[in-house]
């Protein structure tokens, strides 16, 4: 295992050689390496069922999933990210390390990560011209919310319950929400115990 170097800041080259020889994945943001935290049972339920839902549904198409390891390009040599899951259907995506066309995000949110998924993560990405739709999936209770930019280049929110179902424009795939949750068990509210 290779030593992470004695300066906080690191180029991007030196990242992009350095991270790959970890145990553990590293995000890039302007200079600064950003260990990833493990998630829980719940993340991982629900990004699975996301990636299944979306890699059958694009099965026969030139579309492409991928979850948890594979980084997306945000700004070359300034960012790089790994989303719980990103779709890219452009076929100038033949880097192995990373994605650079990424027409679909998502982020599974977290307690330690929901402030820069909304925050900073969501600016970077919206720099990225390929982007159509980013995805934002509660796991402490159901909701999903979608981030889609429309034909002025806008973003707009659309929110999303259980009951609904979830059309994804930038792949034209729909699904339903209560699907996203299947297995995932919530825990009681306060109010339940009294």
């Amino acid at each position: 295992m290779v030593a992470l170097p004695d300066s906080i800041l690191i180029s991007a080259e030196e990242y992009l050689i350095w991270e790959p020889t970890q145990e553990q994945r590293y995000e890039y943001w302007d200079g600064e390496v950003i260990a990833m935290s493990g998630g829980t049972r719940n993340h991982n339920r629900v990004s699975l069922n996301f990636s299944k839902l979306l890699d059958d549904a694009l099965a026969d198409r030139s579309c492409e999933v991928y979850i948890v390891d594979v980084k997306v390009q945000v700004e070359p040599g300034e960012k790089y990210f790994y989303p719980d899951l990103v779709v890219t259907c452009d076929d100038r995506d033949d880097d192995p390390q990373f994605i650079n066309f990424p027409c679909l995000i998502v982020e599974v949110l977290s307690p330690s990560t929901e402030a820069a998924d909304r925050g900073k993560k969501f600016a970077a990405y919206r720099q990225s011209p390929t982007l159509q739709e980013y995805v934002l999936v509660q796991v402490a209770q159901p909701g999903v919310e979608v981030f889609r930019r429309n034909e002025q280049g806008k973003w707009v929110l659309s929110d999303y319950n259980l009951g609904d179902r979830l059309l994804l424009e930038s792949v034209n795939v729909e699904i339903a929400i209560a699907d996203l949750y299947r297995q995932v068990e919530f825990e009681a509210e306060a109010t339940d115990n009294e």
